[in-house]
């Protein structure tokens, strides 16, 4: 990845961005990082079995920087996870006219793979702990269309929020509704996360007759006071 960025490891004058996006990171060894058994047995676990497609690649690395300006990109949100059926095709590209929805189509679990040491001062993601229960109730008017487009600021503000912090290969498994946020970074090397969709190979369920919830599909169901 440093050979693909635009400055200097050792060289702080040349990170002249608080962020570069990287995309598209496939191949090995990302192949294999999202690919190990211990995570598949998670996913299995969380959103469950069948109902989670395996992925070759682990997309784009949001690449941040100690830099002094804000990154422009640090508000409240979660991942969106399809275009609507009314999106204009030349919207496809552009995610924020996507949308997400009460089943969360097209996403399983929101996945924060750290791959550089990550403290307090190292811009983790910030997390709203318990945020996807006001998040599911924020998307259940919606209905299957969803929602896109929207500012977070209020949804889960009273929670408390945890730090995604960790050694490199740490592995964050979240609920897809969780709210959640960039911020500056305040140290001193570069941090290096992916944040992957892991997506769905079933939509999500809020009845099914056997009672087979997932962990995923309880947390909403429990949110919307469903038994």
């Amino acid at each position: 990845m440093w050979r693909d960025l635009p400055c200097r490891e050792h060289d702080p004058s040349t990170w002249t961005q608080p962020v570069i996006r990287l995309p598209g990171y496939g191949g090995e060894p990302f192949r294999q990082a999202i690919n190990m058994p211990l995570l598949h047995r998670a996913f299995d676990q969380i959103a469950g079995p069948g109902r989670w497609r395996s992925r070759d690649n682990i997309g784009t690395f949001p690449v941040r920087f100690p830099h002094p300006d804000d990154p422009g990109d640090a508000g409240w949100h979660v991942d969106v996870s399809f275009p609507g059926d009314d999106c204009d095709p030349n919207e496809r590209l552009d995610f924020s006219a996507w949308r997400v929805n009460i089943t969360s189509r097209g996403r399983a679990l929101l996945l924060l793979f750290l791959f550089s040491d990550v403290g307090e001062d190292d811009a983790p993601t910030r997390i709203r702990v318990g945020s996807h229960l006001p998040m599911a109730r924020y998307l259940a008017p919606a209905g299957e269309a969803g929602r896109s487009r929207m500012v977070l600021d209020d949804v889960g503000a009273d929670c408390e929020v945890a730090l995604a912090t960790g050694e490199a290969g740490t592995v964050y498994l979240c609920h897809p509704f969780l709210v959640h946020a960039a911020q500056m970074h305040r140290g001193k090397a570069p941090r290096f996360m992916a944040q992957p969709a892991l997506a769905a190979g079933e939509p999500y369920r809020l009845e099914r007759e056997d009672g087979a919830y997932s962990p995923v599909e309880i947390a909403i169901r429990r949110a919307l006071g469903i038994d």
